[in-house]
């Protein structure tokens, strides 16, 4: 694998590695602070603080990560029983009224954070300027729209069909379960 393939590659997956990362800290860092109260009768201060923003950054992230797996939650069961190119059509059209809604919203958090938010707004323990917290909202609605773009390019133009993970998991239970049945 060439260097510039492994960028890509490391780039495409940042939001998966940045949630793992937010995950893996916010659990230690609370499983720390229950050690530190039970065992020594100690609390860390700004322990909860920031895991509680940690996991923030997580659940933005991880919102990021669903749409580039296809994977959030959406009725769809009604689309079984239309002609694949309306089906198709309806998809693409609340996809991009989705998009629609991101962008607004990224503009709507971005003009909050960088001109609406008051300077001296600090969190409480660490004393961080609160601007740094927010930054999540542009950053994880942009990168949202990003991927439902890119989902609906590979839909659309390319013709490839994306199915979240429970469904493609699903199906392919249901293959196991046929191939099984004929044997």
């Amino acid at each position: 694998m060439t260097l510039a393939r492994k960028t890509l590659a490391f780039l495409n997956d940042i939001e998966t590695l940045v949630c793992e990362w937010l995950l893996a800290l916010f659990v230690i860092l609370l499983f720390a602070q229950i050690v530190a109260r039970q065992l020594f009768g100690y609390s860390i201060a700004w322990s909860e603080e920031l895991s509680t923003y940690m996991f923030v950054w997580f659940a933005y992230l991880g919102s990021v990560v669903a749409a580039k797996m296809s994977a959030h939650n959406r009725v769809t069961f009604h689309m079984q029983f239309m002609p694949k190119a309306l089906a198709k059509t309806l998809m693409t059209v609340a996809d991009l009224l989705w998009v629609g809604f991101n962008i607004y919203f990224v503009w709507l958090s971005y003009d909050f954070v960088f001109n609406r938010m008051n300077l001296f707004w600090k969190s409480q323990t660490l004393g961080l300027p609160m601007k740094y917290f927010y930054m999540v909202l542009p950053i994880a609605f942009a990168l949202m729209s990003i991927r439902v773009l890119w989902n609906t390019y590979l839909s659309v133009v390319k013709g490839e069909e994306l199915l979240d993970p429970e469904t493609a998991e699903i199906k392919k239970m249901q293959e196991n379960n046929d191939a099984a049945a004929v044997r």
